[in-house]
């Protein structure tokens, strides 16, 4: 997420979400600090968006449940962003979306907002053109230039002559992708690659791929009918996504019976099948690790089966990839990455960022997306096409550039950090928890210590309830008071049953807190009875006379 802010205007550019790296146990996904956009929430005037993935739209539901504002997006784009804002009840009633194009222009007075096309794994992607009395700003989101792209996903070269010609103040521009030596593979290349793989394989392919990818969606359906395959689509949100696509006709379905429903799966030939995979919130790596682990329910990869890797993940999921492909190859199947043998990246290349800089000609390059030292060789790149140190500013997380007098400079920074994501909590999870979690496993543990008298059937005391690794203590006192009621309820129920069982009565209070705690946060701690009991010895002791002290 970025924020530019001309006079008393704030435009938001993209709202995008990221998934947490290793260390953060338990955490879903990390969304953007709204703190300065709370303390300014009076000049918020929209968001706009350039594309429909994770990293563009993933964090808008939290965002418009703080901020109510409108929304701006090609159509496909303000789709798939209406599918993610629906999950959340609060949002339901929000409308307040509007569609745009590489043509149309909006007029806020002091600020013309255009936008532009680009090329990336998804239609429809835009860039935007902030147009103000000092210039214009350009915000490039995820691209790449691709000569062989289709009209749905081609860049307007033009289009981009004419930005840089009216003269650009600031460019935004995206570093994910420019480490990569080797240059981007066009896309007519990967879909005959995938062909190509979907031919020789005489097995079951499962295709591990991002939901939202519908570029490589379209190419796995075109594909599979090509060399007589059905595909099997997995989980209701690829479903709806799929499906969106196709109302808009973003996606076309290269034959009418080429999409299989997943209760037909069994009765398909194993060769002509191809299940397509993108897991929990649209990501697929984890979702292999459990069809190569869980032989239980669901899909489980079988000994001939061929794993098929179409997404590039991240080098932060270097390690977790590698462990996926050896279990993969422990349930007897095999693997393939497309990133093996093919620079199949939706991310601009080197050469794609120089070209950039020298159609835009921009004054000052901020570079955006990515780790630290993605910034500092975008910048590098930026220096060998002519760009001066003084004018490339690599900032961090709450840097504040300021235009004034004619210069750019680097203002007073604001604090912010990333809001961590897990379950329906948001925010509440910080370095305590997480610190208990690397000990105590991803959703932490959940202790209820309750003293009864068995013989009096009471409880002695209140239940004393705590937590580790699952919320912060004192900031859930009325979570922990609720237990202690449920815990108080749940033991004496059973006390007053004839039939006491101390099994029966920790499964009771484990039950019950369990399903409170679910309603009430969406996470499973362990949870931990411990119940002590007084008067156990039943047998009246022998009476001994006292004995006698002399007083001194």
């Amino acid at each position: 997420m970025y924020a530019v802010e001309v006079n008393d205007s704030i435009y938001v550019l993209d709202c995008g979400l990221k998934y947490p790296e290793n260390e953060l146990l338990g955490i879903d996904v990390v969304i953007p600090d709204f703190s300065y956009l709370e303390d300014h929430s009076d000049k918020i005037v929209g968001v706009f968006l350039t594309h429909g993935h994770a990293d563009a739209i993933g964090a808008l539901p939290y965002f418009l449940d703080k901020f109510p504002v409108p929304v701006f997006g090609s159509e496909m784009t303000i789709a798939l962003a209406k599918l993610n804002v629906e999950k959340d009840n609060k949002l339901k009633n929000f409308k307040d979306f509007h569609i745009v194009n590489e043509k149309m222009e909006i007029d806020f007075g002091d600020v013309t907002v255009s936008f532009f096309k680009t090329t990336h794994s998804i239609p429809e992607s835009l860039g935007i053109v902030l147009k103000t009395s000092e210039g214009q700003i350009v915000y490039t989101g995820d691209f790449k230039f691709d000569q062989t792209a289709s009209s749905e996903y081609a860049t307007d070269f033009g289009r981009l002559g004419q930005i840089g010609a009216n003269g650009v103040l600031a460019l935004l521009s995206e570093s994910a992708n420019d480490e990569n030596p080797k240059p981007s593979t066009n896309e007519r290349d990967i879909a005959n690659y995938i062909l190509e793989t979907f031919k020789y394989h005489e097995g079951r392919i499962v295709v591990a791929s991002v939901a939202s990818n519908i570029l490589r969606i379209q190419q796995v359906l075109d594909a599979a009918a090509q060399s007589d395959r059905k595909v099997v689509l997995t989980g209701h949100d690829l479903e709806r996504i799929v499906n969106t696509a196709l109302d808009l006709k973003k996606l076309h379905l290269p034959t009418d019976d080429v999409i299989v429903p997943f209760n037909k799966l069994n009765s398909l030939d194993k060769e002509r099948t191809v299940i397509l995979e993108t897991g929990k919130m649209g990501e697929p790596i984890k979702a292999l690790q459990k069809m190569a682990n869980d032989p239980g329910k669901g899909i489980h990869i079988d000994p001939g089966d061929l794993v098929f890797i179409t997404t590039t993940p991240s080098h932060a999921m270097e390690t977790t990839v590698a462990k996926t492909k050896n279990m993969i190859y422990r349930a007897g199947g095999e693997v393939k990455a497309i990133s093996d043998d093919l620079n199949a990246s939706g991310h601009a290349s080197k050469n794609d960022l120089q070209l950039m800089i020298n159609l835009l000609k921009p004054a000052y390059l901020i570079p955006i997306q990515g780790e630290y030292r993605l910034l500092n060789t975008h910048a590098q790149l930026a220096r060998e096409v002519g760009m001066a140190d003084d004018h490339i500013f690599l900032t961090q997380k709450g840097d504040v550039l300021e235009y004034k007098n004619g210069e750019m400079h680097l203002g007073q920074g604001i604090e912010v950090g990333d809001t961590m994501i897990d379950g329906i909590g948001v925010g509440d999870i910080g370095n305590i928890v997480l610190r208990d979690r690397k000990i105590l496993s991803d959703d932490g543990i959940f202790i209820a210590v309750v003293t009864i008298d068995r013989k009096k059937k009471l409880i002695i005391g209140e239940p004393k309830v705590t937590s580790r690794g699952f919320v912060y203590v004192n900031s859930s006192h009325d979570l922990l008071k609720e237990s202690a009621s449920i815990v108080t309820e749940v033991v004496q129920n059973n006390l007053d049953n004839k039939e006491f069982d101390w099994g029966h009565l920790k499964q009771d209070i484990r039950e019950k807190i369990s399903r409170y705690l679910f309603d009430q946060t969406k996470r499973h701690p362990v949870i931990l009875p411990v119940i002590m009991e007084v008067n156990q010895h039943h047998r009246k002791a022998p009476v001994k006379a006292p004995k006698k002290v002399e007083e001194k």
